[in-house]
């Protein structure tokens, strides 16, 4: 037989699909180093056209800074970005929103006191000509169909200081799509909505990839990414560790690949003995937000406390712990009436409050880490007007070790830490104060699945420890996996106290969305 030189060449199915694949946005051998730390070394990542791609990794694993990179933020060090067939070099926001690429940042970047309108055509107003006067009342009309074909029920007028978390979230997803981009970023776009807004936005994402719009979609919530990625991408310190369909992808395995080990069990849970009562809150009301909350929590025990957003979940806790004023009702602490009119009241009774949101009321980011985890307890170190530096240095290195907090330096300003390392951070300053009662207001809120564990296992020390734990929370998994009891709240109401055996996602789902109670 003549030898024609040709050779047959086979190709896996894997390898076929992707060759069929049309990738709107394909980044290669992508660098980015800052002093002391590669935050990305030769990385690749590639979306298909209409398709969600969920970005994983945890904190520090290099998304964000990638996603500034593609938003232009950021320059790479090296490699390439094509998008839309072409090689581009991105030099700031305005030049990757001119050419069809927009985010929706985790961090709210609103104007407060501007309104809705103004803040979606901040930049890009509609304007009379030569005279540059601002088109105020077509700003508003476009602002207006804009939310209706997207509907979102807000008032184009309000300003944005009047709004709900939740609501500031809506608009910042809106304001993303009103740039008709072909990309949308999406870093955490759920992380301060409730379930009925998470599957509002599940729908718009739907609608938009059936108008041939491609997702990136960042979150913490792997439940999410199994119902709205076509595409999962995962990265580890810096590196790409791989893609898959989510249809081939398993929790268990997509764990694996983030963390680069197997987490047996995310819900560290110990069975600990449950003993006498430490609190007792006695119909409890603040007129316009909650009223006749009323339980006992144990020594040893943590109560979940689960509701949907605007339940009067934190305004219940902060008015046990003093931040607000409770219209009516009894606290009683170890058996002793208490009136707590302020956190100092609070800290007094061995109470201490990890606030939902920690940048805005939990830290102080231009402080170090040190003087972050001392503050609460900074009286212990005082000799006269002087502070005990040597004590103090030795308490925080103790406690770095033993919360396992991730820092270069006890100097390094605290806004540089990941947020795991920074709930770390506030846990520490608590428990420093040594208090019997903890309540920790969404305590794994925006950290990644390996620092959850490790505040999930110390949670469960303790209370094994005979510290009582109030446990806010959105997850409906942590709240299961963590709880021994579990007091729902619908519209300021508490309607229901279950069981940890008792308690299902379905039963907890049905008491705050007010079908049973």
């Amino acid at each position: 037989m003549k030898d024609t030189g040709l050779r047959l060449v086979s190709f896996t199915k894997n390898e076929v699909e992707a060759m069929e694949k049309e990738y709107i946005l394909e980044m290669a051998n992508i660098s980015k180093a800052f002093p002391g730390v590669q935050a990305l070394d030769d990385v690749q990542f590639k979306v298909e056209k209409g398709s969600v791609h969920a970005l994983m990794g945890e904190n520090g694993a290099g998304k964000s800074t990638l996603m500034k990179i593609l938003i232009g933020i950021y320059h790479p060090d090296n490699g390439s970005i094509k998008f839309k067939g072409n090689i581009i070099e991105l030099q700031n926001t305005h030049d990757a929103l001119t050419r069809g690429i927009s985010m929706i940042h985790q961090e709210l970047t609103s104007v407060p006191y501007m309104t809705v309108a103004e803040n979606i055509f901040l930049g890009r107003e509609p304007s009379y000509g030569k005279t540059g006067l601002v088109k105020k009342r077509q700003m508003c009309k476009d602002t207006l169909e804009l939310l209706q074909k997207l509907d979102i029920k807000i008032n184009p007028k309000a300003k944005m200081c009047k709004l709900s978390i939740a609501n500031m979230q809506m608009v910042e997803i809106a304001k993303a799509i009103s740039y008709n981009s072909d990309l949308i970023i999406m870093d955490e776009p759920t992380s301060a909505i409730t379930e009925k807004e998470v599957e509002h936005l599940f729908k718009i994402i739907k609608t938009l990839k059936e108008k041939g719009v491609s997702v990136i979609y960042i979150t913490h919530k792997m439940d999410e990414v199994f119902r709205i990625a076509d595409d999962i991408s995962v990265f580890r310190d810096g590196k790409y560790i791989g893609t898959e369909a989510s249809r081939n992808m398993t929790k268990d395995k997509l764990i694996e690949m983030m963390v680069g080990r197997e987490l047996k069990n995310i819900f560290d849970k110990q069975e600990t003995e449950i003993n006498e009562v430490v609190l007792s809150v006695k119909k409890l009301t603040r007129e316009g937000e909650f009223r006749d909350i009323s339980f006992e929590l144990h020594k040893g025990e943590i109560l979940g406390i689960a509701g949907l957003m605007g339940a009067g979940r934190t305004e219940v806790m902060e008015c046990l712990f003093g931040v607000r004023r409770a219209t009516s009702g009894e606290v009683h602490i170890n058996g002793k009436a208490v009136k707590i009119k302020s956190p100092r009241d609070a800290i007094s009774h061995k109470m201490a409050l990890l606030t939902e949101d920690r940048k805005k009321n939990g830290l102080f980011l231009v402080l170090p880490v040190r003087s972050n985890i001392i503050v609460s307890s900074i009286d212990e170190y005082l000799k006269g007007i002087l502070l005990k530096k040597k004590e103090i240095n030795t308490v925080c290195d103790s406690e770095k070790g033993r919360l396992d907090i991730k820092t270069p330096s006890m100097d390094q300003k605290i806004k540089f830490l990941s947020g795991g390392n920074q709930q770390k951070v506030l846990i520490s300053r608590w428990l420093l104060t040594h208090p019997d009662i903890l309540i920790l207001d969404e305590p794994t809120r925006g950290i990644d699945v390996g620092a959850k564990s490790e505040i999930h296992k110390l949670m469960s020390n303790l209370a094994a420890q005979g510290k009582a734990i109030i446990m806010i929370s959105s997850e409906l998994p942590e709240i299961l996996g963590m709880s021994d009891r579990i007091l729902v709240m619908h519209e300021g109401n508490q309607v229901g106290i279950l069981n940890r055996e008792e308690a299902t996602q379905e039963k907890i789902l049905e008491y705050a969305t007010g079908l049973v109670g």
